[in-house]
């Protein structure tokens, strides 16, 4: 993984201010910037590697903690990111099925731990003052001159109503029990927002970047008209308070969202949009329909990052630039993230030919 001109960035000059100008306003830089969502241990590892440094797991003390978020800054610096993005959740404990491939776990989609009225006051709810920030104030006192930290919640808030009720019980109690889904997404929200206050105090925050998947390839995974009663509002209040403290609300949702794009960009009042998928609205069609209101952030679409290699992945990448680039709100990346099944070397092709 040796043959790419642009990476590793021997002299990084990271800019978070350029970044946050080139995806909010239609300043166009001469290259746009990086943007990524989450990246598997399975790519971050042989990257570090490349640049001399070996991977450290994040549990034990807190100097092996330390160790592992050094790792991560200079994963961010030295493939030429402006920023880093990390996220990290309050404790929502809910049940898992096992059997997923790579040691991961299958989402129980019938009943979860909040599916009734009993489990709703019986569940064991987090609270905000417990969390341990050590990743957060670690990386903004360690980060070189010039990046800025990009930080949410992991998971949003509909995507932790499902995970709690189960998707099967939440669709039913939308018709039959909706006081029971309003006091959920209440008690979720209600968290979470005591969750952003304490994001929004962090200093070099330079934007808030929270996802929350509310579609699938034709539609949205609830209503249209559910998400507006129960989960817009509350990335409104959430917009709401990082613009109040000067950050723009990023948003990552996967999958059709054309139902509710006018909701999110004129209620909820997002400033960009990432997760585009070429089989339901490649980035230079968002480009065209809504790139003059918001940013359009990464567009490489997963499926392409994966299958294709070498000339062709770079053809194909310059064309999402291409398309996207001009009349700037844009900043390149993944489709979606970087999972365990993109070979590292594609992922390196996409940042080299960004960077060109």
């Amino acid at each position: 993984m040796s043959d790419f001109a642009n990476v590793p960035v021997a002299k990084p000059q990271p800019d978070a201010e350029r970044f946050v100008k080139a995806v909010t306003t239609d300043y166009q830089p001469d290259r746009p910037p990086l943007i990524e969502y989450i990246l598997d241990r399975a790519v971050l590892e042989p990257v570090l590697n490349l640049i001399g440094r070996q991977w450290v797991d994040p549990g034990g003390g807190r100097d092996q903690q330390a160790a592992h978020w050094d790792n991560f800054i200079a994963f961010w610096h030295r493939m030429g990111y402006d920023v880093v993005r990390l996220e990290i959740s309050m404790p929502f404990p809910r049940p898992g099925r096992e059997g997923g491939i790579r040691g991961r776990s299958f989402a129980e989609t019938g009943q979860g731990p909040v599916g009734n009225w009993e489990g709703l006051e019986t569940y064991p709810w987090p609270r905000a003052e417990d969390m341990d920030f050590f990743c957060y104030d670690h990386l903004v006192e360690h980060m070189p001159e010039g990046m800025g930290l990009i930080a949410n919640h992991a998971g949003g808030i509909l995507e932790v109503v499902t995970a709690l009720m189960g998707y099967e019980t939440l669709c039913l109690a939308l018709f039959d029990e909706p006081d029971l889904v309003r006091a959920v997404f209440d008690r979720v929200g209600g968290l979470m927002e005591a969750f952003y206050r304490r994001i929004l105090q962090l200093p070099r925050l330079v934007a808030v970047f929270p996802g929350d998947d509310m579609g699938f390839r034709t539609g949205t995974l609830i209503g249209p008209d559910d998400l507006r009663r129960y989960a817009l509002p509350w990335h409104k209040k959430f917009a709401e308070m990082a613009h109040a403290a000067g950050k723009p609300y990023l948003l990552h949702s996967c999958g059709n969202l054309a139902e509710i794009m006018d909701d999110l960009i004129g209620d909820v009042g997002i400033d960009a949009k990432h997760s585009y998928e070429d089989a339901i609205c490649p980035a230079a069609e968002a480009k065209r329909r809504w790139g003059g209101r918001i940013g359009i952030l990464g567009g490489v679409d997963v499926d392409k990052l994966t299958r294709l290699s070498g000339p062709d992945l770079r053809r194909y990448v310059r064309e999402v630039i291409d398309a996207c680039a001009p009349g700037g709100r844009f900043a390149v990346g993944s489709g979606n993230s970087i999972p365990d099944y993109i070979p590292p070397a594609n992922f390196l092709t996409m940042i080299d030919e960004a960077l060109r």
